[in-house]
């Protein structure tokens, strides 16, 4: 596709009553954007930019599926099998899972894909030669809301591969979450989204499926400092330390704020990000290190947030400081807005 195509100026239409209208932005794809940001036609630029393309590809095929679910067969429900994470595994997991290791083994770009659905990394041997990238994702964030028609989303991130990893046991993602060259997320609710951060800020698409594209629908995102919205999981109040459930006491007690929950941790971070507030996913007594997994869901997450000037903590550290021990390692997730997030960990620090 040329540079002329990727732009798809319509920039005039006609009414019916024959008099003209102005579009109110160019459409810019999302490919063209990643060149864009970068400033570059380098083969490095032009990789990101092919890599975000399949991404979107992906987003599409699943999208695709979704709007079908309760016409298709083999859609919704379970599987009978659990995953690597001793989690019960939707069809709908199957699916995403199996579209995005598809979409990549045509890439030419991608050498391994890890997965939260996947005890190990899966190997394109074709692709390992020249392609010296991983792909880490979350096939679909929150498909318990599957068979309830609610929103689901799905989460990225793209690092390079460091060494040749001959014994397969991607040793080299173990660094911190600030080496990761992209990450973002795929909403799909009323209409699909796609929000990404190349560390250029953060950039939200949305797909136009008259044409097939996603098409930019803001620029530079900022979160705001503070918000109203905390969204949390209040029927774990009682598994968690006290000082999340004084936090919970606090938010009860004071006015101007709003519990907002949907059980789609994209759907919810996703509003954080455009209304401010605070994401909670602590521990619990039991399980200190939480349910997320740092690869796949709270390192992306936070690269997202810290670039639209939000924080990601685990009450104790930056997110993106962490680094993984085991490629299905777990965290807390406190994320959102800057002074909201310090309110939280306030709580944690002071020991309530």
């Amino acid at each position: 596709m040329t540079q002329a195509s990727e732009s798809l100026d319509l920039s005039t239409s006609k009414d019916n009553n024959g008099s003209d209208r102005t579009l109110d932005r160019d459409c810019t794809t999302l490919s063209r954007h990643v060149l864009q940001q970068l400033q570059s036609f380098s083969p490095e630029a032009q990789d990101l930019s092919a890599l975000m393309n399949r991404i979107a590809l992906a987003g599409k095929l699943v999208a695709r599926r979704l709007s079908h679910a309760g016409l298709m067969e083999g859609v919704l429900g379970f599987t009978g099998e659990v995953n690597v994470q001793g989690e019960s595994v939707k069809k709908m997991d199957v699916y995403a899972n199996d579209v995005f290791i598809s979409v990549f083994k045509q890439s030419g770009l991608v050498c391994r894909l890890a997965s939260e659905e996947m005890e190990k990394p899966y190997y394109i041997p074709e692709n390992c030669p020249i392609g010296r990238y991983t792909l880490l994702y979350d096939p679909i964030d929150g498909s318990s809301n599957t068979d309830n028609n609610l929103s689901l989303g799905s989460i990225f991130s793209i690092r390079k591969q460091e060494g040749d990893d001959v014994d397969e046991t991607a040793s080299d993602l173990f660094t911190p979450g600030r080496n990761q060259i992209a990450a973002g997320y795929i909403l799909y609710g009323p209409s699909t989204m796609l929000v990404y951060t190349i560390g250029k800020g953060v950039h939200s698409f949305t797909l136009d499926p008259s044409l097939g594209e996603f098409i930019l629908t803001q620029e530079n995102i900022k979160i705001p400092d503070k918000g109203s919205v905390y969204s949390v999981n209040e029927g774990n109040f009682w598994q968690w330390d006290e000082s999340i459930r004084e936090y919970v006491r606090y938010v009860h007690r004071t006015e101007g704020y709003s519990a907002r929950y949907s059980g789609a941790m994209v759907s919810d971070i996703h509003r954080v990000l455009l209304q401010g507030g605070v994401f909670l996913y602590p521990g619990t007594r039991e399980k200190p290190e939480g349910k997320l997994r740092l690869l796949y869901e709270t390192a992306p997450l936070a690269f997202v947030i810290e670039q639209a000037g939000g924080r990601a903590t685990t009450g104790h550290m930056e997110i993106l400081d962490v680094v993984a021990k085991k490629l299905h390692q777990r965290t807390p997730l406190i994320i959102g807005s800057k002074q909201d997030v310090a309110k939280v960990e306030s709580f944690i620090q002071n020991g309530h």
